[in-house]
Parts: C-alpha cells; structure tokens; sequence
C-alpha cells in the first residue's frame, strides 16, 4: 500500500457530511494527501460556491478521485437520492473506509426572553442536523452495502456537552445526543466491522 487510502488499483473513500469548511474541509486535505478518494457533501449558499469550489479544486492535486455536492445532508430524500449516486458513483470492489460528520446546523437561542426564545422546533433541528442524521447515515450506507468491511464513524463533540453556557441548549442537548448514538452504535454496529469515535476537539485551527 502506497497511501493509506490505496492497495493496489483498489481505492477506499472518505465520505465527509459538512466538507466545505472547518474541521471538514481540513479532513478532507488530510485524506487526499493520504489517497483516499473524497466524496464532499455540503449545503452552501451560491455566493459561496466558487470559495468552495476553489478549495475542492486546490484538493486535486493529490491525484486523487473528488465528487461533491451541495445538498442539504439533513433531508431524508437528499440523503436517499445520494446514496445512490455512490452506489452508481464507486466501482464495486471499491468502499466508504471513513464517514466524517462535521455538520454544523442548530440554533443559538435564550430560554427565556421576550422575543426569540428557543422554541421545541429549534431542538428538533439542531439534534437533527448535528446528532441523528449521524446515525441514519451510517444506516443507509450500510444497507446500501457501501461501507468498507473495517470502516471508521467520526463525528464532533464540543465542551458544551457538560458546560452551560447562555444561548447554547439545543447544541448541548445536541452533542450529548451524538454521543450518546456514537457509544451505542459502537458496540452494536460493530459485528459489522464499524468503529465510531466521536471527538471533542476544543479550538482547532484549520
């Protein structure tokens, strides 16, 4: 094996929820210097995109294989209609070694105030966008017999998780959510060869 990412004329990928900045985008620089073929999910507005394009473009150098999209990873129908792009996309003998999720989507909201407070709509979509849509998916790909036979789930926490601190509930509620699913979807996704490790990075400079 030459690079991490490549036996032979075999390619294993790097799927990335979230890739078009921050921890996302500096795992998938990561990645490609060590041959893994990227596929980038992001959901961007269109003033961003030739940033973004950029950045995606500036990965090519490695050599290696990139297909991304912008679509909103969140929604049951995007997720289903990409799923099986990848199914059409990778070669057969070619599989999904690493699931990164670095989707940031939640809100910012009070308690209690007189106006914008956070409402239960703001805590189903924050554990939505940045907890369950982890595990649904790692189920889909599963199904889908895309992931890889020894296949690494990577998500991240934040000090939040046991800090109060104002305005930050639904992220909070949310991180302890995602780690809640990663511990259990270690032990019970592993007689599938999946390991999940979610990671409480701090302030990283990317």
């Amino acid at each position: 094996m030459n690079k991490q990412g490549q036996t032979g004329k075999t390619r294993q990928w790097c799927l990335i929820l979230g890739a078009s900045s921050g921890m996302g985008l500096a795992t998938a620089k990561k990645m490609s210097e060590n041959g893994y073929g990227l596929i980038l999910v992001h959901r961007d507005r269109k003033s961003e995109l030739p940033r973004i394009h950029t950045a995606f473009d500036a990965l090519k150098t490695s050599g290696c294989p990139i297909h991304h999209f912008n679509q909103d990873a969140i929604m049951d129908t995007n997720r289903l209609d990409l799923v099986g792009k990848l199914q059409q996309l990778l070669p057969k003998d070619e599989k999904i070694r690493i699931l990164v999720h670095s989707i940031a989507k939640g809100n910012l909201k009070p308690m209690h105030a007189e106006k914008g407070r956070i409402e239960n709509a703001d805590f189903q979509l924050t554990l939505n966008a940045m907890a369950l849509s982890l595990y649904d998916w790692t189920i889909s790909l599963l199904a889908a017999n895309l992931l890889d036979s020894d296949t690494r789930v990577i998500s991240f926490t934040s000090e939040g998780n046991t800090k109060v601190w104002a305005g930050y509930g639904a992220v909070s509620a949310a991180k302890v959510t995602l780690e809640a699913i990663s511990r259990q979807m270690a032990v019970e996704l592993a007689p599938h060869g999946i390991k999940v490790n979610c990671i409480q990075a701090g302030v990283t400079d990317t």
